[in-house]
């Protein structure tokens, strides 16, 4: 979904950066921002979470906060609700998925993706 909405928006993002971070050069408005309240979310750290909270509010201002807290939630989620139904990575995109992107933006290094635990 990032790689779709930058190619509408005319953007180009290094998709490595969903695993090994972004920097002052990706062209992700408050990407920094972005990734530290979704990181915080995931690791449900929630004087971290507040801190990041508080940060995109400062940026992004309230429907922009509620908008970055609706995707993380969503794609929280849709996680949980895969393995909760025993939905295995390998078949979850019956194939759809770009492999190439995967594999540069790292997610084939993620351990469930190898198949462990």
């Amino acid at each position: 979904m990032l790689r779709e909405s930058m190619q509408i928006k005319g953007r180009q993002v290094d998709v490595r950066g969903v695993t090994a971070g972004f920097d002052e050069t990706v062209d992700i408005p408050n990407a920094a921002a972005l990734v530290e309240f979704a990181e915080a979310v995931v690791m449900r750290d929630e004087t971290r979470t507040a801190a990041a909270r508080g940060a995109l509010l400062a940026v992004l201002g309230e429907a922009g906060l509620v908008d970055a807290a609706a995707v993380i939630a969503a794609f929280h989620g849709f996680v949980r609700i895969a393995d909760a139904i025993g939905i295995p990575y390998e078949t979850a995109a019956r194939g759809s998925d770009a492999p190439e992107i995967r594999e540069r933006a790292g997610v084939n290094e993620f351990p469930r993706v190898r198949g462990e635990p």
